[in-house]
């Protein structure tokens, strides 16, 4: 076979794999996610803690659910997740989640009265730094990274806990398909108040 007939066989599937090659580097890079500041103001949530791997959440999710059915507590927003420790650094079978519903705060007269890992709180005011894991991204980590450097970079540290709080996709199960807000509570370095 000569030279040039090789060439002629070669160089489209050359382009093509470099074409598929090209497609797949931008599809799986992830941009830095937006940073906003948002003041929230107090909330009452009914919540209850899990423990175990976070695909396994769901039942804890519904159970919470309709304990707020069987006591009338009317929902007034989207569930959301505190981690309570770091998966990087605890096995899976030990992860805490605070799962919360934000609730009226009529539900305070229950507190004390619905299990031994399961009340109703009044959170307080606070200021946190937001941003969005878009749909169809399964892995939060890099979200959350660029969030914490952010944090830093911008002269602020973390008070409490990170929580995550589902837009849409959450009764698919599927976490890759659920758009939430991740919220990080901080204040400024020099300042003496939360």
């Amino acid at each position: 076979m000569n030279k040039t007939r090789v060439w002629s066989i070669a160089l489209p599937a050359i382009l093509l794999i470099a074409a598929v090659a090209a497609e797949v580097s931008e599809t799986s890079k992830i941009d830095a996610p937006t940073v906003t500041i948002r003041k929230l103001g107090s909330q009452t949530v009914l919540y209850t803690i899990y423990r175990g791997s976070y695909d396994k959440i769901g039942p804890a999710v519904g159970k919470l659910y309709g304990l707020a059915g069987k006591n009338r507590i009317i929902p007034r927003g989207s569930a959301s997740y505190v981690y309570l420790n770091n998966p990087r650094r605890v096995s899976s079978e030990h992860w805490l989640t605070e799962i919360r519903i934000p609730v009226g705060k009529d539900a305070l007269k229950l507190a004390g009265t619905l299990g031994e890992m399961t009340d109703v709180k009044q959170l307080p005011a606070m200021q946190v730094a937001v941003a969005v894991k878009p749909e169809g991204q399964a892995d939060p980590a890099p979200v959350y990274d660029s969030l914490y450097s952010w944090i830093y970079k911008q002269g602020y540290m973390v008070v409490d806990s990170a929580c995550e709080v589902f837009l849409s996709g959450a009764m698919t199960g599927n976490y890759a398909q659920m758009k939430s807000e991740i919220m990080v509570p901080i204040r400024k370095f020099s300042s003496d108040k939360d």
